[in-house]
């Protein structure tokens, strides 16, 4: 058995004997004098209390698996220790309180319409308390190589900087594809076997599965297998007993009113990388409806919740050529098979897909458009050299590995939209055509007139794209330019390479705007013109420090971009504060920093860097319709070490925690507003557990995808 091993079980037997000396749960008892706790037919209510009281900001959790699919619900106390877990379907709920500073309470059974007092219990050592702290307080004691180490120094290549590493450490590295710090990445799996070093198992461990490639390349290759040191340090200091440097604060204020509800779907060796409840433009859309999952590299099932019936099924999307090679290997984040075995999976591929559905996106009319693969990666002749497309006559494209499709809910059709240029994420623009914009086009940006498609069918003559050119002669029209590789030319303008990862049309002018995936990233806007892509006019606007990091990204209804940053912050990017000319020869990514503004993001930071939080979010959005009910255009961005949310409000981080099960980490997530006269019942955001292996979370293996529903309610006791 590995020493990690070990270690674990001592706490877990720990907690254990805990649980049994000193918890005491009061079920169906009416709570005390003064502590009333009103509740309906479909609520549990009641007291948490502890050895010195009520028990203030703690979470009280009822789960159950009588329904069509697993189904939690987690609330918190306020301060007088009271609790109402609201509108509970009818089922037998296991119902227990968690929170810092204590180990879980045992389980009582209960039913809607009863009252339930718990007796806490103080964790019998700070051990025991580390365990249910979020995954950011244990990464954040992992070591970050200090000034001496870097500049080619100690194997780390001399071309990376703190910030390349903390990047590949963080939203564009390791924590790009799932969480690190939760209990199952702390720990070395004992299927590994026996290792010189932990080193050498963090270099065994990181070749399992079907991204083993791919991890193995960023560490290996990208950090000179310099980072395996390191996490192998952090391992042996946890599995030796040293224990975070901070401690996580109990929910306060506003975050006591929220409410969580999990449900889960597809299967146990599948994942999602999101889900997509309505649309980004009329909240209303699809109100009640079932959500639709994107399983990305997993599976070509897409999955579908009914949140009002409490079942989920599944829809097999199909591609156009029945021989169509999977979408894995070469070219792809993921293999056809895996590097080495996984230590949860074997030898086996559980990954088979060839759709390849990353992201979707409804329409005013409640259609669901996918970006997903159609067809094989060779692109017909409209797209290549010597075609008459507009597009292709700029900026022929050879290749696209995922394309368009739409899929009908009402009537199960599925559509085929070809496109030569790659896809990625989707978003609806707000004109007349119902212009689906997307990225993922490399060097390219590409749209589809979804109003002409309707008409005509025709994919070939609905669609467009354009490169990313620069105004460098601050003429006002796009001329012939120089490639990225070239020296500016007074006379000419410029191509960048500025790809879009995130992309974010305009509410206020009919910009396109992107985030730029790179170190230190940027933002960027494209104004197609009257007649793109003839008219296409692009900005880079560069991160400066302290950011770095960029990764996803949305705009609010004033124009203002808000993006994640690996740097640990949150940025917002507001044009109207450039005060140089956005055009011209010096304006090519470093002249507008007075445009951008950095809040950082909450939980510790790792030491010796400065002041900074390990927080490594995946993605950025902006709740213009004030579908939560925090207000209108506030941001929000994945949590990602934080299990859960974090919503920024009024300057301050509210961070919206999933506390059971523990590992909760999303990828994105939207708001659907159901009833708009139902107050904070009618209203939330909608999230997946979108990392790439669910199994690692709480519960382990068999543990499935979740679909998180936050809501927000007046107070702690509203019902």
């Amino acid at each position: 058995m590995h020493r990690s091993d070990k270690h674990r079980i001592t706490l877990q037997a720990a907690c254990v004997g805990a649980l049994l000396l000193s918890v005491f749960v009061v079920p169906h008892a009416q709570p005390r004098a003064g502590d009333s706790v009103a509740i309906d037919s479909d609520d549990i209510g009641g007291v948490v209390s502890g050895e010195g009281g009520p028990e203030a900001g703690v979470w009280v959790i009822a789960e159950t698996r009588d329904l069509g699919v697993r189904y939690i619900k987690s609330v918190v106390t306020d301060d007088r220790g009271r609790y109402v877990v609201p509108d509970l379907p009818k089922a037998s709920y296991s119902v227990w309180a968690r929170g810092y500073g204590l180990v879980d309470s045992a389980k009582a059974t209960s039913v809607p319409g009863r009252l339930l007092n718990i007796t806490a219990t103080k964790a019998p050592d700070e051990a025991a308390a580390a365990r249910y702290y979020p995954a950011i307080y244990w990464y954040s004691m992992l070591q970050i190589p200090g000034a001496d180490q870097l500049g080619g120094k100690s194997g780390i290549p001399a071309n990376v900087t703190r910030a390349d590493w903390l990047d590949t450490m963080k939203s564009n590295g390791c924590i790009g594809c799932h969480q690190l710090g939760q209990l199952s990445t702390r720990t070395i799996p004992s299927f590994f076997g026996e290792f010189p070093s932990s080193e050498a198992a963090w270099r065994r461990r990181v070749q399992s599965g079907q991204s083993g490639q791919q991890m193995t390349g960023q560490l290996a290759n990208q950090l000179g297998g310099v980072p395996f040191k390191y996490f192998g340090e952090w391992t042996d200091r946890i599995a030796k007993g040293e224990l975070p440097h901070a401690k996580p604060p109990r929910p306060q204020g506003v975050e006591r009113n929220i409410v969580v509800t999990l449900r889960d779907w597809m299967d146990e060796k599948h994942y999602l990388h999101d889900l997509i409840s309505s649309d980004r433009r009329n909240p209303t859309v699809n109100a009640n409806g079932p959500l639709y999952g994107s399983p990305e590299y997993s599976s070509d099932l897409i999955p579908i919740l009914d949140p009002v019936k409490n079942t989920a099924t599944t829809y097999r999307a199909p591609v156009r050529d029945p021989d169509m090679p999977l979408s894995l290997g070469p070219g792809h984040a993921a293999a056809l098979t895996p590097m080495q075995p996984s230590a949860y999976w074997g030898d086996e591929a559980i990954w088979d897909t060839r759709v390849n559905n990353h992201n979707s996106m409804f329409d005013s009319t409640g259609r669901l458009w996918l970006t997903a693969a159609v067809r094989g990666p060779d692109n017909p002749a409209f797209c290549k050299e010597g075609s008459d497309h507009p597009s292709a006559r700029l900026f022929p494209l050879e290749r696209s590995n995922r394309h368009l499709a739409m899929l009908d809910p009402r009537t199960r059709k599925y559509t085929f939209v070809d496109t030569c240029y790659g896809t990625h994420h989707p978003q609806f623009g707000y004109d007349a055509n119902d212009t689906l914009w997307t990225s993922g086009g490399g060097p390219v940006v590409g749209w589809l007139n979804t109003k002409a498609f309707d008409a005509t069918g025709d994919a070939a003559k609905s669609q467009g794209w354009t490169a990313l050119i620069l105004d460098t002669n601050g003429n006002g029209v796009r001329d012939g330019y120089v490639e990225p590789n070239q020296p500016v030319d007074p006379m000419k303008d410029k191509r960048v390479t500025a790809g879009f990862y995130a992309v974010m049309p305009s509410p206020v002018d009919g910009s396109v705007w992107g985030s730029y995936r790179s170190n230190p990233g940027a933002v960027v806007r494209l104004n197609p013109g009257s007649n793109p892509p003839q008219t296409a006019l692009a900005e880079v606007f560069n991160v400066p420090a302290p950011g770095f990091g960029v990764r996803g990204a949305d705009i609010d209804s004033k124009g203002v971009v808000w993006v994640s940053l690996s740097s640990g912050h949150l940025g917002s990017f507001d044009r109207r504060k450039c005060k140089g000319p956005l055009n011209g020869p010096q304006a090519t990514g470093d002249h507008c920093p007075e445009g951008w503004t950095f809040h950082q993001y909450p939980g510790p930071g790792f030491k010796g860097i400065g002041e900074n939080s390990a927080e490594s979010s995946y993605y950025t959005w902006v709740d213009q319709h004030n579908t939560f009910g925090l207000g209108q255009d506030v941001p929000m961005s994945t949590g990602n070490l934080n299990d859960g949310l974090i919503a920024f409000k009024n300057g301050r981080m509210i961070v919206l925690r999933v506390p059971y099960p523990i590992g909760f980490y999303a990828k994105g997530f939207d708001g659907r507003i159901d009833n708009r006269t139902a107050g904070w019942k009618g209203r939330g955001l909608w999230a997946a557990n979108g990392d790439r292996t669910p199994w690692l979370i709480e519960g382990g293996k068999g543990s499935r995808p979740l679909a998180a529903h936050f809501q927000l309610r007046p107070d702690p006791l509203a019902k």
